[in-house]
């Protein structure tokens, strides 16, 4: 990539493309589509929006599988000078009109998987100008993807301010209250990109990313999808993950680069041995998106060969901030070091500097942090101790600059004034043999304030109960951290990028204990 003082990613992207035209970009279904494809279909995408009257500055929702499809739509909507917001795959009808509605989209483009929920919710949605349809049987009105694409109309060319203009506005899961949107800058996402590719030693126009980490997630658009384009590198896109599809497509692609989160390896850990040598193409293997259990690790790696080198970053921070060394020294448990161009720093709840070794709020900086929320100042202005970035993890950094994430603020326990770490707990719980998937939530108690609660999904044919597992962790840990229940379920609750979802198990216990919290709320 360019280093040309954070140009936008249109600019960026046809750089790389004049010097790769005939290299693979994207290989999907059997097809390989190499640079100059893409980027005369991305500009056809850029000339059919503008065609219709999207200009600078406006927003363009994406509802779409991975695919070739995301991508061209993805950088046709930068092209255009616009932003891009992508709809999260598992969000119900009432959840993307509210997206859609706060982000003010002016047109969307979707898939025909999701023709049904698109006539759920657009009627709700009152900012949007048309829609665009991937695929057959357009709704009545919708414009098809083809006769977007086979447009005459000239190729926008918007000038960009990076530093202020937005290129993506990517929602968060709304945990404490509805969804907040993160705008992302062309700047904020070129830097991130610029030093994932020195992180990671990516190999300029050899390496090949598969990409089955949903492509509307941070991690995905960034690392998946962004830092190969913009490196001469290609992609392969799957749509789902399935284990068997995975490895089939990494051993025709060639894939080099494998980016999971930790559910996924825990899966692809339960194929058969034949299915090991599909794996043999990847040089390394990247985690994130959620703590990598240490067993689940050293399991894998023993299995395939492979190390795998975790990093962090909030979807606020482009979203990547820190990785292991590529090559370098691993340190068990450690989300690594910060990556080129970002700054880290552990806080006190006042935001003054910790020592070394000592836990508090991780902070980031510099240019991959995100502009602001949208429409959100006082949002913006709570997130932010002056220039650094409050992540809601608490951590810390050892005497080489090695961070680790404790666990998230919100999830930490108190049991009898003393605290409760649930990633600690949990590292235990995946250390028994029978345990699949483990995760601790904590529950409001009158007489210890809150007790550890743990849920676990075991492996097929195994069998043990409650009190085997609490005798287990009691090995292990001290007596306020070992978990007082333990519920069984057959899989754990995850999102789309497969990072299990404590708030559901929260809502599950609630229910247990005659507490139900699911009221709905207004559209607003």
């Amino acid at each position: 990539m360019d280093d040309n003082d954070y140009d936008s990613i249109p600019a960026s992207f046809r750089c790389i493309a004049g010097h790769y035209r005939e290299q693979r970009a994207i290989r999907f279904g059997g097809h390989d589509i190499d640079y100059g494809e893409l980027d005369r279909v991305s500009d056809r995408v850029a000339a059919g929006l503008a065609e219709r009257g999207i200009s600078k500055g406006d927003r363009v929702a994406l509802y779409c599988i991975n695919s070739e499809l995301f991508v061209f739509a993805y950088l046709g909507i930068l092209k255009a000078g616009a932003t891009v917001v992508p709809i999260n795959l598992l969000l119900n009808p009432r959840e993307i009109e509210y997206i859609l509605n706060d982000a003010e989209a002016k047109a969307l483009i979707y898939h025909q998987a999701f023709s049904e929920n698109v006539e759920a919710f657009l009627a709700g949605v009152t900012s949007l100008a048309f829609c665009v349809h991937m695929g057959d049987s357009p709704l009545e009105g919708h414009v098809p993807w083809e006769v977007l694409t086979a447009t005459c109309a000239p190729v926008p060319e918007p000038c960009f301010d990076a530093a202020e203009d937005v290129a993506s506005i990517l929602y968060t899961s709304g945990t404490t209250g509805k969804p907040k949107g993160a705008m992302l800058t062309h700047r904020n996402l070129l830097s991130d990109c610029r030093g994932v590719i020195e992180a990671l030693q990516v190999r300029s126009g050899e390496d090949v990313f598969l990409v089955v980490l949903p492509m509307f997630h941070a991690f995905a658009a960034t690392v998946g999808l962004l830092t190969p384009l913009l490196h001469g590198c290609s992609l392969l896109p799957v749509p789902r993950f399935e284990p068997s599809l995975v490895l089939d497509t990494i051993a025709e692609g060639g894939a080099t680069i494998f980016l999971g989160v930790p559910s996924m390896y825990n899966v692809l850990l339960q194929l058969p041995g034949e299915q090991v040598a599909k794996f043999s193409s990847v040089r390394f293997c990247v985690s994130g998106g959620a703590a990598m259990p240490q067993e689940l690790m050293k399991k894998f790696e023993q299995r395939y060969g492979k190390l795998i080198y975790e990093g962090d970053g909030p979807t606020e921070c482009g979203p990547v901030t820190c990785v292991n060394p590529i090559g370098g020294v691993r340190k068990p448990a450690s989300v690594g070091l910060p990556i080129p161009g970002v700054e880290m720093s552990i806080r006190d709840p006042h935001g003054e500097p910790l020592p070394d070794n000592e836990i508090g709020e991780i902070c980031v900086r510099g240019d991959n942090v995100m502009k602001g929320y949208w429409k959100r100042p006082e949002a913006t202005a709570e997130a932010f101790w002056g220039s650094w970035f409050r992540t809601g993890d608490l951590g810390y950094r050892d005497e080489d600059g090695y961070f680790y994430i404790v666990d998230r603020i919100k999830d930490l326990i108190i049991v009898n004034g003393m605290n409760v770490y649930p990633r600690v707990v949990e590292e235990v719980l995946y250390q028994h043999p029978a345990i699949r998937e483990a995760a601790v939530v904590g529950e409001p108690s009158e007489s210890h304030g809150e007790i550890p609660v743990a849920y676990v999904a075991l492996h097929q044919g195994e069998q043990v109960d409650a009190s085997e597992i609490r005798r287990f962790c009691r090995e292990h840990l001290g007596r306020h951290e070992v978990p007082r229940k333990v519920f069984f379920l057959p899989e754990l609750p995850k999102n789309a990028a497969g990072k299990i979802l404590k708030r559901e198990l929260r809502k599950q216990g609630e229910l247990e204990r005659g507490v139900d919290s699911r009221r709905p709320e207004p559209l607003a």
